[in-house]
């Protein structure tokens, strides 16, 4: 089976946007991170303050899509549903 990585941005447009996504990032990384399947996850700030990147890596699809099913349900997800998010998927 072939790894799945995920490639992107998570591009806030205000002040409020970015202190939402600091607040709440620290939980979501660490509620990944935990998930079976998932082999790395980092969400690091960019050099403009409102660009976050985004780099994750899952055994296979099935927990990509186990982490998006939990993902959407979360606190995560409500907090940061209006951030534009921008992401690439690879198998390989």
């Amino acid at each position: 089976m072939p790894v799945v990585t995920v490639t992107g941005t998570l591009t806030c447009t205000s002040a409020e946007q970015a202190d939402r996504v600091r607040t709440h990032l620290p939980e979501h990384i660490r509620l990944t991170r935990a998930e079976p399947g998932c082999l790395s996850f980092d969400v690091t700030p960019g050099a403009d303050p409102m660009v976050w990147h985004v780099a994750e890596q899952f055994l296979d699809n099935a927990a990509l899509e186990a982490h998006q099913t939990r993902t959407r349900a979360s606190k995560w997800a409500g907090m940061t549903s209006d951030i534009a998010r921008n992401f690439n998927v690879t198998e390989g």
